[in-house]
């Protein structure tokens, strides 16, 4: 079918009411961007799930932050939406008011330099993604070991998606599933296979321009309404089945499983990515991190996992905005609350 036949689809659906969750934060982003989710049918209500890494993060990593940032001769470094994520008690940001060091890279390479000028401070690299950024930050882990860098140390929040979307998937409200393509390149769609099996539910990997979008929704559709279950593919141009090996393989070097607070999901075995033995000494405390203390009010727990839209949160827009976030939704460019209050 051509774009304008998809389109069509879309909008005048008729069939059975479906809940689909997109759950990649680019995904939601590019449907709002594109202008898709503004023509969907009544009957499609689209979720979104839990794709925002800095969104799953529970408080008791901020606040492992936030106590790095106050040691003598330390110095947090992070993206710059997780500046602002609230701990249980402050941000890094707020953290910096106080007198903490913290600051945020555009690339985390760019520490290294910082490292060689200043060697009298230990550099704490935030190192939180899924497996969409697990490899970049395999292969710098291994840099600074090889080259014996002294003063860099991770901490780490890697998790990996089908763990979670696992549980996700044992949800009878939601009806099927917009696989995150970002991780697909890394995991290749064997992994969505068998929660597709597990569950019965459709699952469909799509890219991220308008023309793959329309694509992989008006499949999800088209399946969902039948109650027909596996996995389809829709981003075949740079997903395989067996996934990057290379880059699966640079992860298993370096990184080992272990279970992991993800905020909604509360602890999900196998889930996290940890610095191996080989590694640990460059590790700044990533385990036991599990204490998750959400604000009163924010219902992003919800909103992660679809039970919620961020504007049926009663603090959506009014006590929590980009500017005075409650909850981390609000805080990161893949967050669901801040890309539908920027564009919904």
């Amino acid at each position: 079918m051509r774009e304008k036949e998809l389109a069509r689809y879309l909008s005048s659906y008729a069939g059975p009411p479906l809940r689909l969750m997109e759950v990649c934060g680019t995904h939601t982003s590019s449907l709002y961007r594109s202008g898709i989710r503004q023509i969907l049918s009544p009957k499609i209500t689209l979720l979104s799930g839990p794709g925002c890494p800095v969104c799953v993060t529970p408080t008791a990593y901020i606040d492992k932050l936030v106590s790095c940032s106050m040691k003598p001769q330390h110095r947090v470094m992070a993206f710059g939406d997780l500046l602002a994520v609230p701990g249980s008690r402050m941000s890094l940001a707020g953290a910096r008011d106080r007198g903490g060091q913290a600051d945020f890279f555009y690339n985390p390479e760019d520490v290294l330099a910082m490292a060689e000028r200043d060697r009298t401070t230990t550099f704490v690299l935030a190192a939180v993604g899924f497996e969409t950024t697990a490899p970049v930050w395999a292969d710098l882990i291994k840099r600074v070991w090889e080259e014996k860098i002294p003063n860099i140390r991770f901490l780490t929040a890697l998790k990996t998606m089908p763990q979670a979307m696992e549980i996700l998937a044992g949800d009878p409200h939601i009806d099927g599933f917009l696989c995150p393509g970002h991780v697909a390149v890394i995991t290749g769609s064997r992994p969505f296979r068998k929660l597709a099996e597990d569950s019965g539910k459709p699952m469909v990997i799509g890219g991220f321009t308008p023309p793959l979008l329309l694509r992989a929704l008006a499949r999800l559709v088209l399946e969902a309404s039948r109650k027909q279950g596996g996995v389809w593919n829709e981003y075949p141009s740079v997903v395989r089945e067996e996934g990057n090996r290379r880059a699966l393989s640079l992860m298993a070097d370096v990184f080992e499983e272990g279970d992991a607070v993800w905020r909604g999901l509360g602890n999900i075995k196998g889930s996290g990515l940890y610095l191996s033995a080989a590694y640990a000494g460059l590790d700044a405390g990533s385990r036991n991190l599990t204490e998750d203390i959400m604000p009163a009010g924010c219902c992003c727990a919800q909103v992660l996992t679809g039970r919620m839209t961020p504007g049926d949160c009663p603090c959506f827009g009014r006590a929590c905005t980009p500017d005075h976030p409650v909850g981390a939704c609000m805080v990161s460019g893949e967050g669901a609350c801040s890309i539908t209050y920027r564009g919904g």
